[in-house]
């Protein structure tokens, strides 16, 4: 696996002070962060909108090769329920668009009462994919597991999230398009707090795709945990 098939992040940019020894010591956050990791997921960007501006900040403050995972709006998720979103969809695809190239893959975490429905299914990602580029969708209802759903997900390029803890056994798994393979690891047995041992990083690593680009992106937030596990994923990865 090299350098330019995967990467390693974390939901957002927080550097703990248990690890703040393996950044550097002067910058702001984010490129302290940026330093060390290639990657990062914005989830703020589900709760709230950014200027455009503050977007074109951030990707003033990272390297060439870093890139940005960004959370599509919950009014589009949640509240619209992926119905009638082409509006919503261009003013995040003109705001986010401040990060340049350095925009990667678009997560769609879906709300976990929504049922997979082809023709909303279809007709949202088309325009999703066309305005905003690679698409990720993180579902949660078993219905998305299906067989339909995923040869769906595969016509349209949409890479399906492999996620931790799963809800249901094909969740642990990427699915859909196998163009990008990405991990969402939230922490088990507890989500957002449980950190992943040694043992746990292994057998993550040994799920990665061999032949497409990686992103692996620790959600275990809450605890602090994510920027230690992010860090000694990659150095099992490196040695």
């Amino acid at each position: 696996m090299n350098a330019h098939t995967l990467r390693i992040g974390t939901a957002g940019w927080s550097i703990p002070r248990a690890v703040a020894g393996e950044f550097p010591a002067s910058g702001t956050g984010l490129e302290r962060y940026a330093a060390r990791f290639n990657a990062a997921e914005i989830n703020t960007s589900f709760y709230r909108p950014h200027r455009r501006a503050t977007w074109e900040r951030w990707a003033a403050s990272v390297p060439d090769g870093f890139r940005f995972a960004v959370k599509l709006p919950k009014a589009i998720t949640h509240d619209a329920r992926l119905k009638d979103c082409e509006p919503l969809l261009a003013r995040f695809a003109e705001e986010s668009g401040g990060l340049g190239d350095k925009r990667g893959a678009t997560l769609v975490q879906l709300p976990p009462k929504l049922e997979f429905d082809a023709e909303i299914a279809r007709t949202f990602f088309a325009q999703a994919r066309a305005m905003l580029g690679p698409v990720v969708c993180e579902p949660r209802h078993a219905s998305w597991f299906e067989a339909q759903a995923d040869a769906l997900l595969a016509e349209q390029q949409i890479a399906r999230v492999a996620a931790d803890p799963a809800r249901v056994p094909l969740a642990a798994a990427p699915g859909g398009w196998p163009g990008l393979a990405y991990f969402r690891l939230h922490g088990s047995p507890r989500p957002y707090w449980s950190g992943y041992d040694a043992p746990a990083l292994r057998d993550w690593s040994e799920k990665l795709a061999p032949t497409t680009e990686n992103w692996v992106i620790f959600d275990n937030t809450a605890s602090g945990r994510a920027a230690q596990d992010a860090l000694a994923f990659e150095a099992m990865l490196r040695y």
